[in-house]
């Protein structure tokens, strides 16, 4: 019998197998980094194994560390100090950061624009950025010293110390973010005959006023824990001073305790106003 109804055979097309995609695909630099990372994990456990305690029992020294970061942390207290004194060093501490941030982030913007590939001539910013460099590589604390040798030490080594490494630091960001401006906008407005400065701040300053911001602002913050560090280091006082003679001499663990509050409580206020500034520079 013949059916009315034509059946077709009807062949689905077969769908393409996917590629695989190798997240991670083998290379010599890949194998060498995890070269690198057993070998440093083989050191540290045979290290941790030939350890030489002294004596020193494990379960004692965990147990004065609790007491210690409990009366640090839990039981905090001006000691004997007082808290007119503790607070007065922040300030301190807190002036210099600022005063050495801004010093820096005069000169360095004017190093900047100096240095930008696409301001100035390429010789003369590619010696200012080798002199940067050279100042970046150097710690603060080692410029801090080395200017204490020349006026001892004190306040003033602090002061240049930290602005000398915060003009090489804020050189490098300031003139990355100028970099990165469209070349065709400051081409149009030199065949308009505007003079260099103008360019710079007609132009360049509004655009990249957010970024100027949140790099102040960092290196600010930098700056004042390089403020507390040099403190006692370099004998500029401050907070960083207080927290000396808290910890290493009168072992007064409380006093310690609110002084790292006092200074995680600036950390936050910084913060906190950078991100409130940057807001409004971009919203504008």
């Amino acid at each position: 019998m013949i059916s009315n109804s034509d059946e077709r055979l009807v062949i689905k097309p077969k769908s393409p197998q996917p590629n695989k995609i190798k997240l991670h695909e083998a290379s010599l630099s890949r194998y060498m980094i995890i070269g690198v990372l057993v070998s440093l994990l083989l050191i540290t456990g045979y290290t941790l194994m030939h350890l030489d305690a002294a004596g020193v029992r494990i379960n004692d020294a965990v147990r004065g560390l609790m007491m210690t970061l409990n009366q640090m942390f839990l039981q905090p207290s001006a000691g004997s100090d007082g808290m007119v004194l503790l607070l007065q060093a922040l300030g301190i501490s807190l002036l210099l950061s600022i005063m050495t941030t801004v010093i820096g982030a005069v000169i360095g913007f004017i190093l900047a624009v100096l240095a930008s590939k696409n301001l100035t001539n390429a010789y003369l910013g590619s010696g200012i950025r080798t002199a940067m460099a050279v100042v970046r590589a150097i710690p603060t604390i080692i410029w801090v010293l080395i200017f204490s040798i020349v006026c001892g030490l004190g306040t003033n080594a602090a002061i240049l110390g930290l602005s000398f490494h915060s003009v090489a630091y804020l050189t490098k960001a300031y003139s990355e973010s100028i970099e990165e401006i469209d070349q065709s906008t400051i081409e149009a407005l030199k065949v308009t005959g505007s003079k260099f400065w103008v360019i710079v701040f007609q132009a360049i300053w509004p655009t990249i006023i957010a970024s100027l911001v949140s790099w102040t602002f960092i290196r600010l913050e930098i700056n004042f824990a390089n403020a507390v560090a040099v403190g006692a280091a370099a004998g500029a006082g401050g907070i960083g001073y207080q927290l000396f003679v808290a910890s290493g001499m009168s072992f007064d663990f409380h006093e310690v305790g609110m002084i790292v509050y006092l200074i995680i409580a600036v950390t936050l206020l910084l913060e906190f106003i950078a991100v409130k500034l940057r807001k409004a520079y971009i919203v504008k």
